[in-house]
């Protein structure tokens, strides 16, 4: 499966001020179109999209869960630190789905609004699972399609597709005990021989492999360069290693400041091979 992801441009960034003078933005137009070849020479059927929209509104929209990310996130999750919006509203208008989402006061959420404020263009972005078949000169989406995020904020919605199919469509997916994975990650598990599988909180990883208690640590791109110092730091004092899925050696000051894939290993895995 692929991540798929698709940008519109015809949305409109809202403020509307209460009588206490306190500012709200928000997002609406359209979300999402069906039965019209886009601009990434993709086709949405009606019947799968609006089968989706319809789990999303159920399943995030209505729990309050339907949040989305500030920029171009490269997997179907989203990553609670980059959030900027919630997506309040999503309904059918003719082959058109219409949204509308609130800008949340996080911190994300606060470089949307001084955009807004100052008047720069910005677009959204959705995202989805799936794969696709080319017939007729489009590329059809399939059944097996699912919607992950109805709407992203971007800063470039007219950028050149292959710099959009670049970064959001090249990653495979797998399913994997009912959810997704990265499947370079399923890969890793698989070549290491992973036979048991531990969630853990923060840096708390990086200790317990440089103690040797766990073997490794597998993980798409994610958080930041200040997430994972200190933890680094511990690790390679004890003999294991940081890299990335290329096995390239952590940099830290970057632009982004933003992690690639890490793989995180303890001294006798490493010794193992």
């Amino acid at each position: 499966m692929k991540l798929i992801s698709e940008e519109i441009t015809e949305v409109q960034f809202v403020t509307e001020a209460s009588d206490s003078g306190k500012k709200s933005h928000f997002i609406e137009g359209v979300f999402l179109q069906s039965d019209i070849r886009n601009r990434n020479g993709r086709m949405y059927p009606y019947d799968t999209l609006s089968r989706e929209v319809g789990k999303y509104s159920e399943n995030y929209i209505q729990k309050g869960r339907a949040l989305g990310e500030l920029g171009h996130p490269d997997g179907p999750t989203v990553n609670l630190e980059r959030v900027s919006h919630i997506v309040t509203s999503l309904y059918p208008d003719g082959a058109n789905i219409m949204g509308e989402a609130r800008i949340l006061d996080t911190p994300m959420g606060k470089i949307v609004r001084n955009l807004m404020d100052e008047g720069c263009k910005l677009g959204v972005s959705s995202r989805g699972m799936g794969s696709l078949t080319e017939k007729n000169g489009a590329k059809y989406v399939n059944s097996d399609f699912y919607l992950a995020a109805a709407a992203d904020i971007v800063a470039d919605p007219s950028a050149p597709n292959a710099f959009v199919q670049g970064i959001m469509e090249g990653k495979e997916w797998v399913w994997n005990n009912g959810s997704l994975i990265e499947a370079h990650v399923a890969k890793l598990k698989e070549k290491f021989d992973v036979k048991e599988h531990t969630r853990m909180k923060s840096s708390l990883k990086f200790c317990v492999i440089a103690t040797g208690e766990f073997d490794g640590y597998v993980a798409e791109p994610r958080a930041c360069e200040w997430d994972i110092a200190a933890g680094h730091a511990i690790l390679k004092h004890s003999g294991g290693s940081v890299t990335d899925f290329e096995n390239n050696e952590i940099l830290y000051g970057k632009k982004d400041f933003q992690n690639p894939s890490l793989i995180l290993k303890s001294k006798k895995l490493i010794s193992h091979g």
